[in-house]
């Protein structure tokens, strides 16, 4: 069976190696008809590719790739580069054209008038935790240690900052139950370490230390918040520290039992409270209807939240692209008692935290001492 191809005079001298004026040949073999077949399309695809890359500036050359979808092509071009030893080359004679001369290093200076906040979240002493049943041991003495050594490692880290004064947050479940009945304010019992008075006087004892050793160095401004486990026992210790510095002229003392309280440093508006009460949600709004002016002469707007015992941040935005409120769930040091390992509470890192709020620039770095 004869088999007939048509073809240009250049696609027949490519796939023939000869032409004729007709541009029609014939094939007595199918096999070689299905060659020469091939061949012009291949021919034909490489005429259109070409012509496609002129008319659009492209090097073919530098094409590695390219699809075909009948009217146009999509190309993937990669343009020719040096190899790796030319690359190297190239990168020492640019090394040789430096004159490796160096300004000096000049560190950058550091915010002047400087806040720190420290804030014992959760302490709970008088819970009882045992290795047997928990995995670790916490109690009176272990919630000591690790206040003193959280508010150590703060102020350690902290050194290298221009610090004017300290906000020391205060109450946030300081005491695990609330009376002699060992339960918490609304009646839940608890597992607990000690009697009431050595959870009390430990826990007294405690933050009567770190005042002081604070206010060798700084001002210190006390916060008290209220809270679940210790409504009435918390608030009690607060007012034990008022009477205790009501003498000493660098220390402040807030020991109302408002839920929210706020505090102003320059540009700062800092919101605590223990994080049971109000809906996070809700806490921007609160902010800026109880205090209004305070709102409206601060530019960076914080809530330091407690209660969970681990972290969480939720920003707020009081309008298009601009921060309003940031509210954030502190770390607590305590241990898992009991009931919360029983549940499946457990794994939350535990520590101490701190912030560092500039007078002018809001806040610039925060401190976390792990145990």
């Amino acid at each position: 069976m004869i088999k007939r191809l048509s073809m240009t005079e250049d696609e027949a001298m490519h796939i023939l190696g000869y032409s004729n004026k007709t541009g029609r040949y014939k094939f007595s073999d199918y096999a070689k008809w299905k060659e020469a077949l091939d061949k012009r399309i291949q021919y034909r695809d490489q005429f259109r590719f070409n012509q496609y890359c002129k008319e659009n500036n492209i090097n073919k050359d530098d094409v590695s790739l390219y699809w075909d979808k009948s009217k146009d092509f999509s190309i993937l071009v990669r343009p020719n580069t040096k190899t790796d030893i030319d690359l190297i080359e190239a990168v020492k004679d640019r090394i040789k054209e430096q004159p490796h001369k160096f300004k000096p290093f000049t560190p950058i200076q550091s915010k002047e008038n400087n806040l720190l906040v420290i804030d014992i979240a959760d302490a709970h002493f008088g819970k009882l935790s045992t290795s047997y049943e928990t995995g670790e041991e916490y109690g009176i003495e272990v919630a000591k240690k690790r206040c003193y050594d959280g508010v150590h490692g703060i102020i350690s880290r902290a050194s290298k900052f221009d610090i004017s004064k300290v906000m020391f947050v205060i109450g946030n479940d300081v005491l695990h139950y609330d009376n002699p009945k060992r339960t918490t304010t609304s009646g839940t019992p608890q597992d607990t370490d000690g009697m009431f008075y050595d959870m009390f006087n430990s826990a007294l004892d405690t933050y009567i230390n770190i005042i002081n050793e604070l206010r060798l160095t700084y001002e210190v401004d006390v916060v008290f918040n209220a809270s679940n486990h210790d409504y009435m026992s918390g608030w009690m210790l607060a007012r034990a520290l008022s009477m205790y510095f009501h003498s000493a002229d660098n220390v402040t003392i807030d020991d109302g039992i408002s839920h929210r309280k706020y505090y102003k440093f320059g540009n700062n508006l800092i919101g605590t409270n223990h994080g049971d009460g109000a809906k996070m949600q809700d806490l921007p709004l609160l902010m800026a209807n109880e205090v209004p002016d305070l709102w409206a002469a601060t530019k960076y707007r914080f809530v330091y939240l407690h209660h969970i015992h681990h972290k969480q941040t939720h920003k707020f935005l009081s309008g298009k692209d601009f921060i309003g409120v940031t509210v954030e769930y502190l770390r607590s040091p305590s241990g898992s008692d009991s009931w919360h390992f029983r549940n499946g509470y457990v794994g939350a890192k535990k520590a101490i935290e701190g912030y560092i709020h500039n007078y002018e620039d809001g806040q610039i770095a925060r401190i976390t001492n792990y145990f």
